[in-house]
């Protein structure tokens, strides 16, 4: 059985975010780091391969320089890896993001029955939690969302799966698609020495338009920029917060200049 983990290289929000005219992030030019909710996707994957012996690939879209980041996550255990990059998919919503992992994903399975996808719930630059689901429902699949432990026998996975209130379990048959949290029993493994040694020997595929475009699920005019039917009205960068103001000492007189500094900025 094989395990495909779809991850994305997403700006460091604790940075600089940039922004260009049209609304779509600069993302040359903002520092960034692996996807939170992708990397407890992993972490489970590589779990069950642990437990089973199974298979896991790690896949993402973006520029070549995404290379380094899928080079990371073979680092961590992942036997190979898939990068789906091309210009004609540059800019791509969720619809069509979910619609170019999905063939790329058939594309590489064969035919092949015998697998799962994991993803993260969701990812730090947009939190749609849209990309997983899509995906499922494009490729006929069961889906389950929320997953905070995933466990598998023979075909039957089970999940313990997050709610509001605490959690539940359910199960389904593979092949299936799961999404998961970044849950605090969830940590990432770090890489370890043989795996940075061996993480540029292991396989990495390219996937170009021209690699799949004929997949029934590539619409060319539903992919890219001009093809997302998602429209942004307006993006920016949000201000900064001022400085606070130290008031010292913990007597009568600085507790009276501070109910004067709240009632002034109305806050009581």
């Amino acid at each position: 059985m094989r395990i495909y983990v779809t991850v994305k290289q997403v700006p460091d929000t604790s940075g600089t975010v940039a922004v260009h005219e049209d609304g779509t992030l600069d993302r040359a030019s903002m520092q960034t780091i692996i996807n939170p909710d992708d990397l407890a996707a992993m972490e489970q994957a590589l779990r069950i391969k642990d437990a089973t012996g199974c298979q896991v690939t790690a896949i993402t879209m973006g520029p070549p320089p995404a290379e380094g980041m899928l080079r990371e996550l073979i680092a961590m255990g992942a036997d190979d890896a898939i990068l789906v990059s091309g210009r004609e998919f540059g800019g791509s919503d969720t619809f069509a993001t979910s619609q170019i992992l999905g063939a790329a994903i058939v594309h590489a399975q064969a035919g092949d029955n015998d697998f799962m996808i994991f993803s993260g719930r969701q990812a730090i630059d947009g939190d749609t939690a849209q990309v997983g689901p899509q995906i499922a429902e494009k490729l006929n699949l069961p889906q389950i969302s929320y997953a905070a432990e995933v466990t598998k026998e023979g075909d039957k996975v089970t999940v313990k799966r997050m709610l509001e209130d605490g959690y539940m379990t359910i199960s389904t048959q593979t092949p299936c698609l799961i999404t998961c949290i970044n849950d605090q029993d969830m940590k990432p493994r770090y890489m370890n020495l043989i795996g940075i040694m061996d993480c540029y020997s292991k396989p990495l595929q390219i996937f170009d338009y021209n690699e799949l475009k004929d997949e029934p699920l590539i619409e060319p005019d539903k992919i890219g920029l001009k093809g997302s039917p998602t429209n942004i009205f307006t993006s920016f960068t949000p201000p900064q917060k001022g400085i606070g103001e130290m008031l010292p000492g913990a007597t009568k007189e600085t507790a009276e200049l501070l109910a004067a500094k709240l009632l002034e900025k109305h806050a009581i």
